[in-house]
């Protein structure tokens, strides 16, 4: 099953995805609520509650109409893996890891489907990295092999947009990770259900103006899903609607030559096999400060997928 986060007014809403649109959880069933962090915090039985809403008479959203937020818009954790792909890590001249290189984005990084990537004011070396988001389902603690795994509500993409100029100004990667309109999370989060354990074996690619920059396979990372969950688990609590996300295949921009950076009006789509399109236009920061234009893009680019 799939849900969606939307915006509706000043809001947020919650959504089951149906073949024609989007039903509103919480309008369907009050006893819901609207927004996906909330609901998995109280425990509620969403696979439940999706399947009595597509059985209601209950208004379907077209996609068309939906204002994507991201999945999750204010998660209490995302914690990132870096070099969790071989070939990513060699391609930017490191070994390959003994221990996951962990790093933290904060929300107000993060950005939906179809909303703008901003190329900030400061650096023009802005980078895509097409990546697996995991989407913790209940509070965890020292979890290992299917424990961990059944920690997990689902699965979306994310694009870990990097300004490579500021990520190398130090050793810890956080100032080059957290610009404005640069964590791209979307466009829908998929049941744990629905794919593989672990979300392993899954086709993963980047598109920049429509061609292919990175193609991989989910697993190839280095470290699982399971693993990296047990690893993290023995250090934090891991809470409902934390995210993880798990590294990027190689292919950036930043390991080409010369380096390829996005750049104002490119479109830049990540796609991950049984999960979906996560599609985002480019725009110059100052572009966007000045009301230029709103960036958004106003086709229906992703559809749900088997």
């Amino acid at each position: 099953m799939k849900f969606a986060t939307f915006h509706e007014g000043n809001e947020t809403r919650l959504g089951v995805l149906v073949d024609d649109g989007v039903i509103d959880l919480n309008r369907a069933d009050p006893s819901v609520p609207p927004d996906l962090r909330r609901a998995l915090a109280q425990g509620i039985d969403l696979l439940q509650a999706g399947t009595i809403a597509m059985r209601t008479d209950a208004r379907r959203i077209p996609l068309a109409e939906i204002r994507f937020a991201p999945v999750v818009p204010e998660p209490g954790k995302i914690i990132c893996l870096g070099l969790n792909y071989a070939d990513h890590a060699k391609e930017g001249g490191r070994a390959r890891p003994d221990y996951p290189w962990f790093f933290l984005r904060t929300p107000g990084s993060l950005i939906g489907h179809r909303q703008p990537a901003l190329r900030p004011r400061v650096s023009g070396q802005l980078d895509y990295e097409a990546e697996l988001a995991v989407i913790i389902g209940k509070r965890v603690k020292h979890v290992q092999g299917a424990q961990a795994l059944a920690a997990v509500f689902g699965y979306s993409c994310f694009n870990d947009i990097s300004v490579r100029d500021y990520q190398k100004r130090t050793p810890q990667w956080t100032i080059g990770k957290n610009f404005d309109g640069t964590g791209a999370f979307g466009p829908w989060a998929v049941s744990a259900d629905e794919l593989p354990a672990g979300g392993a074996g899954l086709r993963i690619e980047a598109r920049l103006n429509g061609e292919v920059m990175q193609s991989a396979d989910t697993r190839d990372m280095l470290f699982g899903v399971e693993e990296t969950l047990a690893l993290l688990s023995e250090c934090m609590t891991l809470e409902p609607a934390d995210v993880v996300v798990m590294g990027t295949p190689a292919g950036v921009g930043a390991a080409r030559s010369p380096p390829l950076w996005m750049k104002d009006g490119d479109t830049v789509e990540v796609e991950i096999e049984r999960i979906g399109l996560l599609a985002n236009p480019v725009c110059d920061e100052a572009g966007q400060s000045s009301g230029s234009s709103s960036g958004f893009l106003k086709a229906p680019t992703a559809r749900p997928r088997s």
